[in-house]
This record gives C-alpha cells, sequence and structure tokens, in this order.
C-alpha cells in the first residue's frame, strides 16, 4: 500500500479565519431613486460588477467600472458609485470587517479597482452562493456565508498574486466608535436611535453598544443625552432663550423632559441653574455630569 501525506502549512492568509466576520451581502441596481452622495463605512467594502456600466467616486477621484470590475475599499473611506438608467450599473457587495487593503500597486490610496473577466465564474459562485444562503436563511447560513467569503478573499489572494493584499484591520472598534462619536457630536439635537445607527455602521446593537461602551464608559445614547445638557448649559446662560427654545433646539420632546433629564444629570433644575449662573462658584459643585450616572 502506498500512502501520500501531505501536512499543512499556514501562512498569512490563514488568518483571515479568526479576525475576518462577513457583515452583510447584497446586490443592487442603479436606479432613478439612487441617492448618490459621499460616505463611509467602518468596514470594508467588495463590490463587484455583474452589469451595466458606471463610476466610482472615491475621495477626490473618479473611476469607470463595467462588468467584472470588481472594487475594494477600505474602512472610513469616502466612495460613492453612479451610473444611467440607460445602462444601469449592477453589482453584488460583501460588507467585511477586520480586513483592510495593504496598497501595492498604482493606485496608491486605501482601495483598488481589479478586473476579473479572466475568473469570473469562481468569483459568482461563491457570491451568488452567498446571496441564496442570506435570502433563504437555511439553518446555519450565517456559518456558511462566513465560510463562503473566507474562501473568496483567499481566491482574491491567489489572483492577484498578492499585488493587492488583504491583511487584519487592527483597531476596528475604536474607528467605529470614534465614527459614532463624531456623528452625535455633529447630531445630537436630531432623534438618534440605535437603529439609526447600527444601519449607518452595518453592526448589530448588542456589538454597538458593547464597543463605545468600552471605549467611552457610557452608551451612545446616554452620550447623545450628555451631549445635549452639556450644550443646555451653555445656552442656559444667556437669558434670551426660554426653556421651551432649548429643549426644541436639543431636540428634546418636550420642554418637561428636558428639565426632568437636566435636573436627573446635572442636580439641579434648568431654571435654578439659569439663576446661579451668574455664581462664580457654580461650576464647582453642579458643572460635571459624570459618567456613573451611566
Amino acid at each position: 500500500m502506498s500512502t501520500n501525506r501531505y501536512d499543512l502549512t499556514f501562512d498569512k492568509a490563514s488568518k483571515i479565519k479568526h479576525t475576518a466576520r462577513l457583515l452583510y451581502v447584497s446586490s443592487a441596481k442603479y436606479g432613478g431613486d439612487w441617492h448618490s452622495t459621499l460616505h463611509t463605512h467602518n468596514c470594508s467594502e467588495l463590490f463587484y460588477v455583474t452589469g451595466g456600466v458606471g463610476q466610482f467616486r472615491i475621495e477626490e477621484h473618479t473611476y469607470q467600472v463595467s462588468a467584472d470590475d470588481l472594487v475594494i475599499i477600505n474602512p472610513n473611506v469616502n466612495h460613492t458609485e453612479v451610473s444611467l438608467n440607460s445602462n444601469p450599473l449592477e453589482y453584488i457587495v460583501v460588507g467585511a470587517e477586520g480586513l483592510e487593503l495593504e496598497i501595492t500597486d498604482d493606485f496608491g490610496g486605501p482601495f483598488c479597482i481589479i478586473n476579473c473577466r479572466s475568473f469570473r465564474d469562481n468569483i459568482l459562485f461563491y457570491l451568488r452562493h452567498m446571496l441564496r444562503e442570506i435570502e433563504t436563511k437555511a439553518p446555519g447560513y450565517e456559518m456558511v456565508c462566513q465560510d463562503l467569503m473566507e474562501i473568496l478573499v483567499i481566491l482574491l489572494f491567489r489572483q492577484t498574486n498578492f499585488s493587492t493584499v488583504l491583511v487584519p484591520a487592527q483597531k476596528n472598534a475604536t474607528r467605529l466608535c470614534t465614527m459614532v462619536r463624531r456623528y452625535i457630536d455633529t447630531h445630537y439635537n436630531e432623534n438618534i436611535t440605535l437603529d439609526q445607527l447600527t444601519e449607518m455602521t452595518h453592526v448589530s446593537k448588542y456589538y454597538l453598544v458593547h464597543a463605545f461602551t468600552e471605549e467611552y464608559h457610557v452608551s451612545p445614547i446616554r452620550y447623545t443625552l450628555l451631549r445635549r445638557i452639556e450644550e443646555a448649559k451653555q445656552l442656559l446662560k444667556n437669558d434670551d432663550y426660554t426653556l421651551s427654545f432649548i429643549s426644541r433646539t436639543l431636540g428634546f420632546s418636550s420642554q418637561s423632559y428636558f428639565s426632568q433629564m437636566f435636573k436627573k444629570m446635572v442636580g439641579i433644575s434648568p431654571r435654578d441653574y439659569r439663576l446661579l449662573s451668574q455664581r462664580p462658584s457654580l461650576d464647582a459643585p453642579f458643572s460635571h455630569s459624570t459618567e456613573q450616572d451611566l
């Protein structure tokens, strides 16, 4: 009897299984209702163009794309897609956390565009299989989709001959939290919900709340409330602003709710805070809303 034995050796591609996590996969077709505005994600995105023609705007540059082009974009990179209704762009997109692009070609930025016509059948097989799994949601579909994504990335290693390399991302949670905090700092006077934040970041509510709380010792919604209260303190020092105006401007549902939350977090009512705002000693006992309240 003859036996051929082949021992496995693991290179850096094998690390994908321990770091990369599939977040979503979807198919899209450009339409008249498509709002092409520059945006970012906290994960890497892989767009495979299955039909039509169009453009990808990435940072300050615009690139023509057509069938069998693969566009890979790193986390937190501004991008959007543009096409014409006469020959609309169609693609399958995969979002993966824990992967980043390492540029070794002439693109000069955290993205690349590869034409995959020579091995399109292999790529489409895995992408379409992932779509079928996630649409039918048969038992264990999450694991199947995750494994298909890992195979797909390894195939890209092979076919690009490492001219384009996907490497594990190192501080994804921190980046996600920074993006969410920046968004809240800009939009704290709007009706921010967890559903909205998770849709923006493409992570689960549990993961978002856990990561944000680990980073800042406060939940995203509580942080929004803290930002509103801090802004309210500044507005209350101006007698021209009524409590009704302040509560409405800062996005509180009512003046009574504003007053209730202000007193709970600061220790005194908004009216009392305003009366005491002329006193130099005000900031000593009351200015700090602590995160122990969380």
